[in-house]
């Protein structure tokens, strides 16, 4: 089946939990398509476990363009997000919607997401009135770490989760379509789930919204670089990977691969007459 903006706010009525999961190739992305989860984001966490980048701000719009375009020739049900880079929609509605646009005209995306609250409603509401669905992004927002001073729970005092539902509150009448909520304690992550008529998605935000985000290469123990609290591993691919790389090159060395049933044949009497 395939997955719309449509979709999303039927399983939200429905109480049928969303999954999502991060790709970032087109790979990657037809095996967790074929798996049957909803929705793929491309997210700017590519900067941190494709490029090698400490964080999310070196992200380019060309860098989010080439991987959206590797990953929607992969998805064929999913709903495919593309994450708006750093300063790709801050500078304004104008460049917010250009840059939105681009994200569905040459990369093939089905919707965008950008990160912040009542501060981008006007950049959210300029989208959507160009037909571009929007995912809006609360809580701790990746792009605006210096600001926040690393990487923290955001909601936890009295005033902060105010402001949270608050947020959450605009980005809804502002036109998005879904928000993430991320690292945010989780009754207040449950609270803002019933407080909307939009799909919530949580990571590090418990059990209570409408569906979970993980980026794959956490879930499968792929990138040991960080190891947040919110993320649970699924299967140790990290490990297998690279007990195959290991194994690969013992053989190699010990010259056992490519054995005969690797190789091709010819007719040896033509290298007799070779000079």
């Amino acid at each position: 089946m395939k997955n719309t903006v449509t979709t999303f706010k039927q399983a939200k009525e429905q109480g049928e939990k969303l999954t999502m999961l991060t790709a970032y190739d087109y790979t990657t992305a037809k095996l967790i398509d074929e798996a049957g989860i909803h929705s793929i984001l491309v997210g700017d966490s590519l900067g941190m476990v494709c490029l090698g980048y400490e964080n999310t701000l070196s992200v380019t719009m060309e860098d989010m363009l080439h991987h959206t375009k590797a990953v929607t020739r992969g998805a064929k049900n999913a709903l495919v997000i593309a994450d708006m880079p750093f300063m790709s929609y801050q500078t304004g509605c104008y460049d917010a919607v250009v840059n939105a646009g681009r994200m569905l005209k040459e990369g093939g995306a089905h919707a965008v997401k950008l990160e912040g609250g009542k501060e981008v409603c006007p950049q959210i509401e300029a989208i959507v009135r160009a037909s571009v669905p929007v995912c809006a992004h609360i809580g701790l927002t990746p792009q605006s770490v210096h600001a926040l001073g690393g990487f923290k729970v955001q909601g936890k005092g009295g005033e902060a989760a105010q402001k949270l539902l608050e947020e959450a509150k605009a980005v809804e009448q502002a036109g998005a379509f879904a928000v993430v909520l991320e690292c945010v304690p989780e009754k207040l992550a449950a609270l803002i789930t019933e407080k909307i008529s939009i799909p919530t998605i949580g990571i590090g935000a418990g059990a209570g919204c409408d569906g979970q985000v993980l980026v794959y290469q956490d879930m499968l123990a792929m990138y040991g670089d960080m190891s947040p609290k919110f993320v649970k591993v699924f299967a140790n691919v990290g490990e297998e990977m690279k007990k195959g790389f290991a194994a690969y090159k013992r053989e190699v060395q010990e010259g056992t691969f490519p054995s005969g049933e690797h190789t091709f044949k010819m007719d040896e009497s033509i290298l007799d007459k070779l000079y």
